[in-house]
């Protein structure tokens, strides 16, 4: 029997006005037939909004059909009498963990799940303690869940849903916030819990490395099932899924270009190891074309327009909590200089400083020791005007759509020129500059920023930024939750955005090879302080020293170091697709 079975199920959100009559009806599952063996390894893909995460809420009965069915374990849904059965059979974990950990301590955080549904204390302890140790977090059951990393805190959520003893785990795209470390060992314990304990997953994600392992591929677009098949069968289609907002491992889309290229690859590779073997294989035989490269190497995206210092950082340290139990080094005697027009990435794992570095460059948070300056002045000053820096300065939060309050998203666009204290001329002006920059069309200025998806709130919330003409931007996880289209559409405008107008650029990423794609210096951060400081080419050279720092290199620059490990004469410092293709290019002849 299927542990989960939908018949032409459907689901609309009613919106309604105050009065209570429709307003809207939107169609989020249109008619899905959908079927899942027990023990399967089953991923979902689709562009945000393509009803992936209403699929999953229904699984877990946190939303009911408003036409057809779906049963969960021979349970329909859309009986009462079955809805507490239903949650029991099948957990659900979220995007973020500190939605779903509620208590001070982990064991108890576990222990919640199965206290709620009245298993005996005897029972409970047991259940905690093997859940924890299926996912490899026992030893830190007597830790505050608020001294975890991301990766952590994911592990101890997907434990509190293990210890309900569930047949089916439902994950919706819980790496989202996760550093390369944190994604590795939240996938890592969910394929455990798959093989050895017999659990069906269904894994919701945007990251596609994450869906080669699967038994299974469900793609989703418009509320219908719009393609499916094994990794792949899916995989195989490069230009239809990015036509639809989706993307391949990168590895599948240099196989791909190599293919295009003249080189007689198979059809679909998925893996690093299946790549190096297919080209060794073709220079073995004598089977590739000739083909020579344009180029192998790249140069900075764009030009740094001069050599000063926009932001200087002097010993800088930051304690959270000092003095206290709780006392915590963020950010210990840090020493750069950013320089004016530069597009820097800054990476490093859960907890190494990013995110509290930012912060202290428009004085959203002051330093504990040291002095930063921004253009010459030292912003600790007194007499320094700490509301124009941040109008110079400008901060785009992780959750852009977080910043949006006004009624119109022209409004919103307006308040920073507004709060500047500009002539209403001026204000209106900047806004439409914006708005045209990050490229949201006219038709959405009057509407709400509520209604918007969630590429189009993040445009609007940087405009709103850009809005204030800083001299420097400073973004944190911009992209995050974003499917690939989205993704894409953000960092390219932001790139574009660069080369037009020369501001200063600070990315803050968990992904490196978005960081690889567009930027001309990457801050390596790790406990407090920068670790590696130059080019991508220069840093992922350090692509071991970066594991230990719970990082990762760009999966092609892992490719080329397999190439020459295999005996290739091959280049190792490719960071992007491009370049790994056309160094490929050059010695497989």
């Amino acid at each position: 029997m299927s542990i989960i079975k939908s018949k032409n199920l459907v689901h609309e959100y009613i919106r309604r006005d105050e009065e209570g009559n429709v307003e809207s009806i939107q169609v989020a599952l249109d008619h899905v037939n959908l079927n899942v063996e027990p023990g399967q390894f089953i991923s979902i893909l689709g562009h945000n909004g393509s009803g992936k995460s209403t699929f999953a809420k229904h699984i877990n009965a946190l939303l009911t059909p408003s036409e057809g069915t779906l049963f969960v374990d021979g349970m329909n849904t859309s009986d009462d009498e079955f809805t507490f059965a239903v949650r029991q059979t099948a957990g659900m974990v979220f995007q973020n963990p500190d939605n779903q950990i509620i208590a001070s301590v982990v064991d108890e955080d576990v222990a919640f799940g199965p206290e709620n549904i009245g298993v005996p204390t005897d029972e409970i302890l047991k259940r905690v303690e093997k859940s924890l140790k299926m996912v490899g977090m026992y030893k830190y059951k007597s830790h505050s869940p608020n001294k975890l990393s991301g990766g952590q805190k994911q592990r101890v959520a997907i434990a509190g849903v293990m210890a309900m003893e569930p047949k089916c785990i439902i994950l919706d795209e819980p790496t989202a916030m996760l550093d390369p470390d944190g994604r590795k060992d939240v996938l890592q314990a969910v394929h455990t819990l798959n093989k050895e304990k017999g659990i069906t997953v269904i894994l919701i994600t945007h990251y596609m490395e994450e869906v080669v392992d699967s038994d299974y591929v469900f793609v989703m677009e418009k509320g219908k099932v719009f393609m499916e098949g094994t990794p792949r069968e899916i995989f195989k289609d490069v230009e239809l899924l990015k036509a639809h907002s989706l993307d391949v491992p990168q590895v599948t889309l240099l196989a791909h270009e190599l293919r295009k290229s003249g080189l007689p690859l198979p059809e679909c590779i998925l893996t690093r190891e299946e790549l190096v073997e297919s080209l060794l294989q073709i220079r073995n035989t004598g089977a590739a074309v000739k083909a020579v490269a344009s180029q192998a190497a790249k140069g900075p995206a764009t030009a740094i327009k001069s050599a000063t210092n926009e932001l200087i950082l002097d010993h800088v340290s930051y304690k959270y909590s000092p003095g206290t139990a709780y006392e915590v080094t963020a950010l210990d005697d840090v020493s750069l200089s950013i320089k004016e027009g530069e597009f820097i990435g800054i990476i490093g794992h859960t907890g190494s400083g990013k995110s509290t570095l930012v912060q202290h460059l428009n004085g959203l948070i002051k330093a504990t020791e040291g002095h930063i300056y921004y253009r010459g002045q030292d912003i600790y000053d007194k007499d320094y005007d700490i509301k124009d820096l941040r109008t110079q300065v400008g901060m785009v939060f992780q959750y852009p759509e977080h910043q949006l309050f006004e009624t119109t998203v022209f409004k919103d666009v307006q308040f920073g020129p507004k709060n500047q204290g500009l002539d209403e001329k001026e204000q209106i002006k900047r806004a439409y500059e914006a708005l045209g920059l990050v490229g949201l069309p006219e038709e959405f200025y009057l509407a709400s920023p509520f209604e918007l998806s969630g590429g189009q709130k993040r445009r609007a919330a940087i405009a709103g930024v850009i809005a204030m003409k800083p001299n420097v931007i400073i973004l944190d996880e911009p992209t995050a939750g974003l499917d690939p289209k989205g993704r894409d559409d953000i960092l390219g405008m932001i790139a574009d955005m660069h080369k037009k107008r020369g501001d200063t650029v600070i990315l803050v990423s968990h992904s490196m090879e978005d960081v690889a794609n567009y930027v001309d210096r990457i801050i390596v951060m790790d406990a407090g302080k920068p670790a590696f400081d130059g080019t991508p080419k220069e840093v992922f050279a350090h692509y071991k020293e970066l594991e230990v720092m719970g990082l990762a290199a760009p999966q092609v620059t892992y490719v080329m170091n397999d190439l020459k490990a295999a005996g290739f004469d091959v280049r190792t410092d490719a960071t992007t697709v491009e370049e790994a293709k056309e160094e490929i290019l050059c010695y497989v002849k």
